[in-house]
């Protein structure tokens, strides 16, 4: 028999099955029926195209005027010397959003992913192959890496790099794979609510738990902007009936004509509104830290004052909608 509720479940549980360094399991539940669906889609999009990486950006080859132009005593042209280059996972040491590094190889030798590892950058993928030089091949390049999210045409970065560079493609999107299953799962003797499950694999830039915790920041930056709408529907509807408005609640302690003492000990519990000693009530107002009976009786008094004396009380819509209101005041 359904029930009549005026919230949907909140999910309480969420598991964490790291299966590699590039593979891991991220589960939640239980959710009510639909919602899994609701917020699994986007949160794989996101991790698709909102998770951070690393990618070449622009290279200067001596000797090379164009991508398809060649180098005496390297075995592979310049057009797939960067195809090869693309394929390269790197890092970025110390947090920055870019390097730039330059690299001098002598023939013969078979150049690897790893021997452009240096002080400035990581390679993920060391073992891939980059170039084949001759006894007298050489070979000199600077290449520049950058951090960002996503994919970027050359034509898009030309403006960003070096004139006379060759500006690359950038691929900075380091998730592989990203899906989800919705599963159902018992609550309450109810098999209807459900459980996601997403599978994520990433090439080794960053962790598949670091690349959702990215999704998740993103989310919750994109859907920040409705805060004004919460802010606007707050202030409507849980305006409370005996004070008029919520802002009523919002008087600062610092204008309440406190008592040096009285003031001092709620200041230093933090206490910056008088809507903050209303959600307390008596009980807890005494339990403030060197707060006197004397200073209790003075903040009493000042609440009757502001119509909260000991016979009002708090609906708990009103409590709901003060408490997240002081709470954004604060951050």
């Amino acid at each position: 028999m359904r029930k009549i509720k005026t919230a949907p479940f909140l999910p309480t549980e969420v598991e964490i099955n790291e299966l590699s360094e590039t593979r891991a399991q991220v589960i939640a539940y239980p959710f009510e029926s639909g919602y899994a669906v609701t917020l699994a889609h986007p949160l794989r999009r996101l991790l698709l195209g909102s998770s951070i990486g690393y990618a070449p950006i622009s290279l200067k080859i001596e000797g090379a005027a164009h991508e398809f132009d060649s180098i005496r005593g390297m075995h592979e042209d310049i057009a797939v010397f960067i195809l090869n280059l693309k394929n390269i996972r790197f890092r970025i040491k110390e947090g920055l959003d870019r390097a730039v590094v330059s690299y001098s190889f002598g023939g013969p030798k078979e150049i690897k992913a790893g021997d452009l590892a240096n002080e400035q950058v990581d390679v993920v993928n060391p073992d891939l192959p980059l170039a084949t030089l001759n006894e007298d091949g050489e070979l000199n390049f600077t290449l520049e890496i950058a951090k960002g999210i996503g994919y970027v045409p050359s034509e898009d970065l030309r403006e960003e790099v070096d004139s006379s560079a060759i500006t690359l493609d950038a691929f900075f999107t380091p998730v592989r794979r990203a899906n989800y299953s919705i599963e159902n799962v018992l609550v309450e003797d109810n098999p209807d609510y459900e459980k996601i499950v997403f599978e994520i694999e990433t090439d080794g830039q960053i962790s598949p738990v670091e690349a959702f915790a990215n999704a998740l920041e993103t989310m919750h930056s994109q859907m920040s902007v409705f805060n004004q709408v919460l802010d606007i529907n707050l202030e409507r509807s849980s305006t409370p009936a005996s004070a008029g408005e919520l802002k009523a609640y919002l008087v600062p302690v610092d204008t309440l004509g406190l008592s040096a003492r009285s003031f001092n000990s709620l200041d230093r519990a933090g206490i910056k509104y008088l809507g903050e000693l209303v959600l307390m009530g008596e009980n807890e107002i005494k339990e403030i830290k060197n707060l006197g009976k004397k200073s209790l009786d003075e903040i009493q008094q000042v609440l009757a004052e502001h119509g909260f004396g000991e016979e009002f009380e708090l609906d708990e819509e009103t409590r709901a909608a003060l408490s997240k209101k002081i709470a954004q005041l604060k951050e």
